[in-house]
């Protein structure tokens, strides 16, 4: 798409995105002092309250992903696409609990990589961090990969130009105070997300007939309206599983519930379920307006931005253009953030040098961020198809790893070779329903296999594990007072 075909002019697109960037910045070197040491720097203190707690996790999952995959769903799967991408909000739902869980179990611990550790053994904690790594690649890639996209729909700035800035941005911000940086940078996008979507959908509905697209859709796309279409329902429990295993699993969602204050996670999780449950349905909507509008959506991936550029004119376009924008800034900060801790945690120290000092190791952290951000551009310089194929290649991982965490949270008998079966065997299983059945039962059949697996295994064999092994600092300071 040429600036010519662009609803905003490539001149406004950077104003915005420079006025934008530069706050993000700002905001993030103000909160960032705050980060005085390692703690501080990955757990932001572990002091984060209820307000800031949930408009995190919120701002993280209101993804690029959930603006345009959202409609992309919508226009592939009809009513059913809608709802399909909406079940993500329970992945924060049910790990409201577990948040709470963790915070009790794991007092001082710093990533999802300590507890398989811990729970599962070397073996286990191997694998997990293989998956861990390829889906963090995958979401950050996916992000990048969707920055570049609207921003070329929306205001004609060349693909790699916006996906390079996006990415650029986040990585100065999220350096300046690693997770007090992020978080605080959060709470203004989450304010803005939500007052921008309300804004987008009392214009949308002020100016699209609602009966009208209802009427064109029965008449020349009926299928978006059948409730009993194959690939839609497949598609609603596959995502629905795929966003267990994004929220389970993975450090994001760990480091938060290491950094909120007790009793915190179960109310703050919780909360940005509900804030972030509308956010699809409504992008959703957007993208089944095109039809009765008349506008030819070419490349699908752009649908969301094109729809709403369409109806809601220039001044609509500049709100999609900043929401947007805080969407991708609120979820690659994090990602890069977690994934950089994870990485110099699990793998740094434990792997490569033990005695590291917390000062080394954050500026290890710090070295890592940088990397990520470097990696993830190369991966993106040459666009790399549909945005669901980038993203959801990795949901059999990730749903293979759902009942490891689960029943190891909660249940003291897991068997810890079941365990390990469970992720390699849904991985592999799933990874082959991706490629030969569609990307709409991957994370299905990963889940399924996995539970399968852990279930028999542990049956067969009940394992016993004592809760205070993860308790890991604390034993480790009572063996050096003994």
């Amino acid at each position: 798409m040429g600036a010519e075909e662009s609803v905003l002019t490539p001149s406004t697109g950077w104003i915005v995105l420079t006025i934008f960037g530069c706050a993000w910045i700002g905001l993030g070197y103000y909160w960032g002092r705050k980060a005085k040491n390692l703690e501080g720097f990955m757990l932001a203190g572990r002091d984060v309250g209820l307000a800031l707690g949930a408009a995190t996790a919120m701002a993280t999952w209101v993804t690029s992903n959930t603006i345009m995959l959202a409609p992309l769903f919508a226009l592939q799967m009809g009513v059913w696409g809608v709802l399909a991408y909406s079940t993500a909000s329970f992945g924060l739902f049910f790990f409201a609990p577990m948040a709470r869980r963790i915070r009790r179990l794991m007092p001082k611990g710093l990533t999802s990589g300590d507890f398989i550790r811990l729970r599962y053994g070397r073996a286990a904690w191997g694998v997990f961090l293989a998956i861990s790594l390829v889906y963090s690649m995958a979401w950050l890639v996916s992000m990048a990969m969707a920055g570049g996209i609207v921003l070329m729909a929306l205001a004609g700035i060349p693909y790699v130009y916006g996906m390079s800035v996006i990415l650029l941005v986040c990585v100065i911000y999220t350096l300046f105070g690693g997770l007090y940086a992020v978080i605080g940078t959060d709470f203004i996008q989450s304010a803005i997300i939500l007052l921008g979507v309300l804004v987008v959908g009392v214009m949308v509905v002020l100016q699209v007939d609602i009966a009208t697209v209802h009427e064109d859709i029965v008449t020349f796309q009926p299928a978006l309206l059948d409730v009993l279409m194959p690939v839609a329902l497949l598609a609603l429990f596959n995502n629905m599983f795929f966003g267990f295993g994004e929220v389970f699993h993975n450090n994001v969602w760990w480091s938060r519930a290491f950094a909120m204050r007790e009793g915190i996670g179960l109310k703050a999780f919780s909360l940005a379920g509900f804030l972030w449950l509308p956010i699809p349905v409504a992008a959703g909507f957007i993208a089944l307006a095109a039809g009765s509008l008349g506008i030819n959506i070419v490349d699908p991936d752009m649908a969301g931005p094109l729809v709403a550029g369409e109806i809601l004119g220039s001044a609509g376009a500049v709100i999609v253009f900043i929401v947007v924008f805080c969407s991708l800034g609120s979820s690659i900060d994090s990602l890069l953030a977690s994934t950089s801790d994870l990485l110099a945690e699990d793998v740094f120290k434990r792997l490569i040098n033990p005695t590291i000092s917390d000062a080394q190791l954050r500026r290890v952290a710090s070295l890592l961020i940088v990397g990520l951000g470097v990696v993830t551009w190369l991966i993106c310089l040459p666009r790399l198809g549909r945005l669901n194929e980038v993203l959801f290649i990795s949901g059999p991982l990730v749903g293979s790893a759902i009942w490891v965490v689960v029943f190891g949270l909660f249940y003291r008998r897991v068997n810890r070779h079941a365990a390990l079966a469970a992720m390699i065997g849904g991985s592999t299983l799933g990874i082959l329903a991706y490629y030969t059945i569609g990307w709409f039962t991957a994370s299905l059949v990963g889940a399924g296999v996995s539970l399968v697996i852990i279930v028999a295994g542990t049956l067969l064999k009940p394992g016993e594990f004592d809760w205070e092994t993860l308790d890991e600092h604390s034993s480790n300071q009572a063996s050096e007072s003994a």
